[in-house]
């Protein structure tokens, strides 16, 4: 799914201050823009489901096989933050447009000589540097969304990407995951609420980008 097409099913928007949730709207529009911003959620707590919906055998039957615990939690995880230090992010191998760059040729035309080993090793040097992983922390999204935890991704910003330096890590693909949304509609003792599924996109792939 292309980030143009990401359906933020998650925009949530909240007209008012101070009124109640019935003017909360569950819409999806396309974005560009990953990760999902935070919720501005009516504060009282009558919109909050009660104890007896948050059964989970209930809830787990309700999602059904979208519960993917890679990527939701019922409970926060520890340790927060899921991405393994530098040292230990695996890269993969080399890219194809990597290995196309021809070292043996100035920008003013004149040729140098390049042998394999140090090729190979400036090749690494420069697929490390401008590598974008994806940096993975655990979320709370608040008692109306079940699992409550998500898993969400974040392109790695403390640095720019390119050398020389002024492009950064920019989000290039996503995936969907489903989850339950305690939605009510009405307002004081006329309201109705239930669970319904919706869909939230996290970032998967981060790329070097102006």
């Amino acid at each position: 799914m292309g980030l143009s097409q990401t359906l933020l099913v998650y925009a949530l928007v909240c007209v008012h201050i101070g009124v109640s949730q019935h003017y909360l709207r569950l819409r999806p529009s396309p974005s560009d823009h990953l990760p999902v911003p935070d919720l501005k959620e009516d504060p009282d707590p009558e919109y909050d489901p009660r104890e007896q919906d948050l059964a989970e055998r209930t809830l787990r039957r309700k999602l059904g096989s979208n519960f993917d615990p890679s990527f939701m939690s019922i409970t926060l995880p520890t340790p927060v933050n899921v991405t393994a230090p530098d040292n230990e992010v695996k890269l993969g191998p080399i890219p194809n447009e990597f290995k196309k760059i021809d070292l043996t040729v100035t920008p003013y035309g004149k040729r140098i000589k390049v042998g394999k080993k140090a090729r190979r090793k400036f090749l690494q040097w420069l697929w490390t540097y401008t590598h974008c992983p994806v940096v993975y922390t655990w979320k709370d999204l608040g008692v109306r969304f079940w699992p409550r935890y998500i898993k969400e991704g974040n392109c790695f910003s403390e640095r720019s990407c390119s050398f020389p330096e002024g492009m950064s890590c920019k989000p290039v693909k996503s995936i969907t995951k489903i989850f339950l949304r305690w939605y009510c509609q009405g307002f004081l003792r006329q309201k109705y609420c239930t669970w319904i599924q919706v869909q939230y996109p996290i970032i998967s792939e981060c790329k070097c980008s102006c």
